[in-house]
């Protein structure tokens, strides 16, 4: 099943370079396509999901502020460290 938390983890897995971009649209595309989302966030979780599964397409891209903003939507805080 597939949670904020799980959307979360994914994005910053992309942030921290854990995953490549290419990555992030797969794991997107898939999990539209599998349909096992949360049932209590399925609206949330699909529309960040859906754009997420969009950000290979030219003039779509995904920049950091679009990350802030679907951790925000999905109920996270964002503080940046640098170790």
């Amino acid at each position: 099943m597939i949670t904020r938390k799980t959307v979360r983890d994914k994005i910053l897995g992309y942030l921290n370079h854990e995953i490549t971009l290419a990555q992030l649209v797969d794991w997107a595309e898939n999990a539209l396509s599998e349909g096992a989302l949360d049932l209590r966030d399925a609206s949330l979780l699909a529309g960040v999901i859906a754009r997420l599964g969009a950000a290979d397409v030219e003039g779509f891209g995904l920049s950091w502020d679009d990350c802030y903003a679907f951790l925000a939507r999905l109920g996270y805080k964002v503080e940046v460290v640098a170790a």
